[in-house]
């Protein structure tokens, strides 16, 4: 029987080659996609936060653990002097967490200024730190200052006496303790029935941070008033922020009236025992 023998050429071979590797890459697509596994990283969403200086600075970040195990890492912020951070996971606060191989921890960073900072901005360095790593993050806080205003006497006294029918001048401090500039703090005061106050100046235009003003007030306090204890409640503010200070006014009656109500006393007295000297007997 003859045989029969059939001839590959290079072009055949180069096609067997090429039909190999496209089988074997659809027979191993998850190897080809994965890339091996992802590096460990600390990431937050949003790294540039702006709030009043009282408020919290509030950030969400991830921390992804890329080793072989589980790793325990620290947690550290390096913040200016007079600042606070905490650092929150499910609602309690942590000062490490436990990330298992693989896996993906969220935390939520809370940031409080120094009640004395000044506006601008303030990069906050985060780490996290474990036996085989330290990963780096950094946070940016951008102070937008604060509007606080104190309302009381040079003295600190909030206390006074005056005479009925007449009027008490009484000395009023206005501080701006806040960061920000007050524009356009008017007065008022919510006084007794019929009684009126009235300020000079009763606006003022322009109080800049750590400045104070002093204004006068008076308190005007009608006829015939019962003598004892009243409160007055005096007010300023502006359209960003407002203070009070409640001012306890002592009554007294008049010298005049004093003498009148003696003298009363004495003719009804007097009256009392004409009338017992007159009809006694009877």
């Amino acid at each position: 029987m003859l045989a029969r023998f059939y001839y590959f050429g290079p072009s055949y071979f180069s096609h067997f080659i090429s039909i190999f590797f496209l089988v074997a890459i659809l027979a191993f697509p998850s190897r080809a996609q994965t890339g091996g596994q992802k590096k460990s990283s600390f990431t937050a969403n949003l790294v540039n936060v702006e709030a009043a200086v009282k408020d919290p600075f509030r950030y969400s970040v991830s921390l992804r653990n890329g080793n072989a195990s589980a790793q325990r890492y620290e947690l550290k912020a390096k913040t200016p002097d007079g600042w606070t951070t905490v650092f929150r996971t499910g609602g309690s606060q942590v000062a490490a967490v436990r990330v298992d191989s693989g896996k993906t921890q969220d935390i939520t960073v809370e940031i409080l200024a120094s009640p004395t900072a000044k506006p601008g901005l303030y990069k906050i360095p985060m780490s996290a730190v474990s036996d085989n790593e330290s990963l780096q993050l950094e946070l940016e806080a951008v102070v937008k200052g604060s509007y606080a205003l104190e309302l009381s006497t040079p003295s600190g006294r909030l206390s006074d006496d005056v005479t009925e029918g007449k009027s008490k001048q009484l000395r009023l401090t206005l501080k701006n303790t806040g960061t920000l500039p007050l524009d356009d703090l008017e007065l008022s005061a919510q006084t007794p029935a019929k009684w009126s106050a009235t300020f000079e100046p009763s606006k003022i235009e322009r109080l800049d941070p750590g400045q104070t003003q002093e204004v006068s007030a008076t308190l005007s306090v009608p006829d015939k008033t019962i003598a004892g204890d009243y409160v007055t409640t005096f007010t300023s503010r502006n359209s960003q922020t407002s203070a009070n200070a409640v001012f306890r006014m002592t009554v007294k009656t008049s010298l005049l009236a004093g003498w009148i109500g003696i003298m009363v006393m004495f003719l009804a007295l007097g009256a009392v025992y004409y009338l017992i000297r007159k009809y006694g007997r009877r």
